[in-house]
């Protein structure tokens, strides 16, 4: 029983650190890292799980996001806009999906994670405020609401990547400086995640408290390392480190895949 317990609770917090760190450095949903973990090592069904790493995202996005706007670092004013794009249209989305069998993409996420952070290595995001402020408020809410159907659509249609599709248009797409583009992303993740997570709880019953409690606690804590010390760091090393940080989580979710 003790050696269950202790299993039980190491695999949480592990999980809770690649979640957490997933999203203090880059606004990446839990999801994509406690969700096979917990369904490989733990035997949880997939639905269990995906609930328990959404229910995750809240408070480890909330304190992110905190940081990140202590920092000055978060547009609340279009990311409040791309959230209500997100939301409506994830829900058109998962409505599309539910219409065409057999499309499945479960590997979106962790392709989409390795690749961004391939991206960043390679060619880091340098893009400063002064560039940010340059753009028209009119066009940056246009491009945020229509960004936020897009994200919505794709996340709703596929199920999974929120976060990643979050910080690559942010950062390609809509011109965000780094540290403003995760701020911003995790921001909208912790109300994307608190409602999938309630959705999920209604839906298929309540799930284990204990790993529920312990992925809670190791995704907040490693989230709040991450976001302070992504808010301290300049640019460069901050584009390396959340580099090195996705492209390690997403070979690390193909190895777990793997074994699954």
């Amino acid at each position: 029983m003790t050696v269950n317990l202790l299993y039980t609770l190491m695999i949480c917090f592990i999980a809770g650190i690649g979640a957490g760190l997933g999203t203090g450095f880059a606004g990446m949903s839990a999801a994509a890292v406690i969700s096979p973990m917990l369904i490989t090592f733990l035997d949880l069904p997939p639905y269990e799980a995906v609930g328990i790493a959404l229910a995750s995202d809240v408070l480890a996005s909330a304190v992110s996001a905190y940081t990140y706007g202590k920092n000055k670092n978060l547009d609340i004013k279009n990311g409040i806009v791309m959230m209500i794009s997100v939301l409506c249209f994830t829900l058109l989305g998962s409505y599309l999906s539910s219409l065409v069998p057999g499309k499945t993409m479960g590997g979106f996420s962790t392709v989409m994670t390795l690749l961004l952070g391939i991206k960043f290595i390679v060619r880091p995001v340098m893009t400063t405020k002064e560039n940010m402020v340059q753009v028209s408020a009119k066009k940056r809410f246009l491009q945020s609401v229509l960004c936020g159907v897009l994200i919505g659509l794709i996340c709703g249609f596929v199920g999974a990547g929120g976060g990643m599709m979050m910080l690559l248009i942010l950062t390609s797409v809509l011109g965000y400086e780094l540290k403003t583009a995760v701020g911003t992303s995790v921001f909208i993740m912790t109300f994307t995640a608190f409602t999938g997570s309630m959705s999920h709880f209604a839906i298929g019953g309540a799930p284990d408290i204990l790993i529920l409690i312990s992925c809670i606690l190791s995704t907040l804590l490693w989230a709040r390392i991450a976001a302070k010390f992504a808010n301290k760091t300049p640019a460069i090393v901050l584009n390396r480190a959340t580099g090195i940080v996705l492209t390690t989580l997403g070979i690390a979710i193909l190895i777990v895949n793997y074994i699954k």
